[in-house]
């Protein structure tokens, strides 16, 4: 018959051990590092309007600004994972909406990643905007 003590010291060794798991760094081949990233001259993307459901995919160069819709969207930089790795695409977006008769708004500054569209996602009542892919543009 097992006690409630000896019950209390195995689950408080199972949480430390877990604890030490978590707090373990991850082996350098786990994950790519930013760095290591291959940097590509486009990406693709794809844009949705939620009003009309009218998507549209496209291509665009790191420079290059494209009108879709009310919003201006440039292209920074584009970043892959080198063929060994785990696919993985990010873009850093400049997002700017410009309605009419008001001034130009930033919707969205930052790096969008194509496996994770949640993580970093523009936040816009009307359109959408995604990262899929790197590459020529």
């Amino acid at each position: 018959m097992t006690t409630f003590s000896t019950l209390l010291s195995r689950l408080t060794g199972a949480a430390l051990l877990g604890a030490a798991l978590l707090a373990a760094p991850l082996p350098a081949s786990a994950a790519t590092k930013p760095e290591q990233m291959i940097a590509r001259p486009g990406a693709k993307l794809q844009w949705l309007d939620k009003v009309t459901a009218r998507t549209s995919t496209f291509t665009i160069a790191v420079g290059e600004t494209k009108a879709m819709g009310s919003l201006r969207i440039t292209l920074r930089a584009c970043r892959e994972n080198p063929p060994i790795d785990p696919p993985e695409a990010a873009a850093f977006l400049e997002v700017t909406e410009i309605k009419p008769g008001e001034q130009a708004e930033t919707a969205f500054s930052g790096w969008m990643f194509a496996s994770s569209p949640g993580l970093s996602a523009m936040e816009n009542a009307i359109y959408d905007v995604w990262v899929l892919s790197c590459g020529a543009p």
